[in-house]
């Protein structure tokens, strides 16, 4: 698969864009498709919550 095959979001405008359009700061991806790079910030905010779950287990 190639870069502009896959899926980004943009954190500037809140768009979905396929290919590397947006500036690489503003941009979080790859995804495979359009719904998953989508749901982008609420995949982060998962991925934020088990981070934090993982140093809390470990801290006790």
């Amino acid at each position: 698969m190639s870069d502009d095959d896959n899926w980004y979001y943009c954190v500037a405008d809140g768009s979905v864009r396929q290919g590397k359009d947006a500036r690489g700061l503003d941009r979080m991806g790859p995804y495979p498709d359009r719904a998953t790079a989508a749901r982008a910030l609420e995949i982060a905010a998962e991925r934020n919550r088990a981070a934090d779950d993982a140093d809390r287990d470990w801290d006790d």
